[in-house]
C-alpha cells in the first residue's frame, strides 16, 4: 500500500487528492506529496529495509506508489570512498555517489521509475517529457518496459550521444528549435491538449519523490548516518531539495538523528547559474538567465524550484557555487584521472565546485562529504576530445621503443 495521503501546496497549504496535478489552483505554486508518517513509521525499520532486495524499490514504503512497479533495475549505485581525489583536494573523508551506473546512465531513472509507475496507476497509456537529454532517455526506456507510448521533447542542440541514447528505445523523438525553457513552455501547452502523462509536468509531484532514494541509499551505505556535507548539481533545483527531504524523512521515522550537522551545497555552471546568483545576492528571488554553457543537462535558465532550493541551502547552513566551462572540463578530467569515473559536464560542475569549496575552507578537511555524480560521460565525450594524443607506431618492437621511448 501507499502512505501518500494527499497533494499539498507548498505556499498556501491547500490540499488535493492524489491525482495527476502539479500546481495549486489558488496560487499556482507547486504541489508536493504528503504522507501519513505515523502509519509509515510502524512498518519502516532498518531491519526491514536490510531484508529488501537491492535497488531503489527497497524503499517502496517511503514512496507514493502502490501495486506493481515499473523497474528497469535502478538504484543501489556505488558510494565510493574517494581517497585519491580527496588527497588532491585536501579532504580526508570524501565519498562519490556514482549514479552514472543506473540503466540509462543517469540519476533520472530514479524519479522516472516512480512517475511512470504512478502514470500507469492513473491509467495513462502515453508518456511525455521536456528534457535536456538524460530524462528523455529514461522516459523512453521506462515506456518500452511498461509497453507505453512515449513522446520526448529536447532542444535541437542537445548532444548527439544523448539523441541516440533516447532514440534507441523508439520513442517519438521531437527536437525543438530553442533552449530547454522553450521546450518546457511547448510541453506546458501540450499537456492541456493531450491526455498524456507528462513526467515533469502533471506527474511532477511523484517524479520529484524518486530522487529521495539517493539520500536513503547514501545514509544506509554510510551505516545509517547523514553526511556532514552534500555537494550536488542543480538545474531546476528540484532533486537538490529532495536530497534534503529524504534526510528529514529518515530522521522523522527515527532511522537517523536529525540532520542538523548536514550542510547542503548547490552547484551550477556559471553560464546557467540563476540560483547561485540569487544566493550571492542574498535573495530568495531567482532571476531567469539565458543559458550558455557546455553543461547542457543543467542549462535551465528559469528554474521552477530555485527559491525552494535556496531555502534548503539556508536551512542547512550550506552554500552555492558556480564554475566556468573551463573549470568544468578540468573537473571532468580530474574525477576520471583520480577515481576512474567518467562523468558528463554536470559531474565536472560538482568536482570543480568541490575543489573551490575545499580550497576556501568552506568544506573542512575532516568533514564527511558526499559529492553526487548524476550522469555518465560517454554520451558527451566530444567535450574532452582534446585529451586524445596517441603514439603511432608500426607493429614491431623497434618502432614501439623508438616512438614511445620504453626500454626493458
Amino acid at each position: 500500500m501507499s502512505y501518500a495521503r494527499a497533494l499539498h501546496c507548498r505556499k498556501c497549504g491547500r490540499e488535493y487528492p492524489v491525482e495527476a496535478r502539479s500546481l495549486c489552483e489558488s496560487c499556482l505554486s507547486p504541489l508536493d506529496v504528503s504522507y501519513d508518517y505515523q502509519a509509515m513509521a510502524k512498518v519502516v525499520s532498518r531491519r526491514k529495509l536490510a531484508k529488501q532486495p537491492l535497488g531503489m524499490w527497497r524503499y517502496k514504503d517511503l514512496l507514493p506508489v502502490s501495486g506493481a512497479v515499473v523497474d528497469i533495475g535502478t538504484g543501489s549505485t556505488p558510494l565510493v570512498r574517494a581517497d585519491r581525489l580527496g588527497g588532491e583536494l585536501g579532504l580526508d573523508e570524501l565519498y562519490i555517489k556514482n549514479d552514472c551506473l543506473n540503466p540509462t546512465y543517469s540519476f533520472k531513472d530514479r524519479p522516472v521509475s516512480v512517475a511512470v509507475t504512478k502514470a500507469r496507476e492513473f491509467g495513462f497509456d502515453t508518456l511525455a517529457c521536456a528534457s535536456t537529454g538524460n530524462l528523455a532517455a529514461s522516459v523512453a526506456a521506462h515506456a518500452a518496459k511498461a509497453k507505453m507510448k512515449a513522446y520526448v521533447f529536447v532542444p535541437a542542440d542537445v548532444e548527439p550521444g544523448k539523441l541516440v541514447g533516447a532514440a534507441i528505445y523508439n520513442p517519438v523523438l521531437v527536437t525543438v528549435n530553442g533552449n530547454y525553457d522553450d521546450v518546457n513552455r511547448l510541453c506546458a501547452r501540450l499537456v492541456e491538449r493531450y491526455n498524456w502523462g507528462f513526467i515533469n509536468i502533471n506527474l511532477r509531484p511523484y517524479y520529484a519523490e524518486g530522487s529521495k532514494t539517493l539520500s536513503y541509499e547514501v545514509v544506509e551505505q554510510l551505516g545509517w548516518r547523514a553526511p556532514d556535507c552534500v555537494v550536488y548539481p542543480a538545474a531546476s533545483g528540484l532533486s537538490f531539495t529532495r536530497i534534503w527531504k529524504g534526510l528529514e524523512e529518515l530522521a522523522m521515522l527515527g532511522l537517523i538523528e536529525q540532520p542538523v550537522n548536514t550542510h547542503m551545497y548547490l552547484t551550477q555552471a556559471a553560464g546557467s547559474s540563476p540560483i547561485v546568483n540569487a544566493f550571492h545576492s542574498g535573495s530568495l528571488h531567482v532571476n531567469p538567465v539565458k543559458p550558455d554553457t557546455i553543461a547542457k543537462s543543467l542549462a535551465i535558465g528559469n528554474p521552477a524550484n530555485g527559491n525552494y532550493a535556496l531555502m534548503v541551502v539556508s536551512q542547512s547552513g550550506g552554500g552555492a557555487c558556480a564554475v566556468t566551462d573551463e573549470e568544468i572540463l578540468d573537473g571532468v578530467k580530474l574525477l576520471a584521472q583520480t577515481e576512474g569515473i567518467f562523468a558528463e559536464p554536470a559531474g565536472g560542475v560538482v568536482i570543480a565546485s568541490l575543489k573551490k569549496l575545499a580550497a576556501s575552507g568552506v568544506i573542512k578537511k575532516n568533514e564527511l562529504t558526499v559529492a553526487f555524480i548524476t550522469g555518465a560521460g560517454p554520451r558527451t565525450q566530444e567535450i574532452v576530445s582534446d585529451i586524445v594524443h596517441p603514439f603511432i607506431v608500426e607493429p614491431n618492437l623497434e618502432s614501439f621503443e623508438k616512438v614511445v621511448g620504453v626500454r626493458v
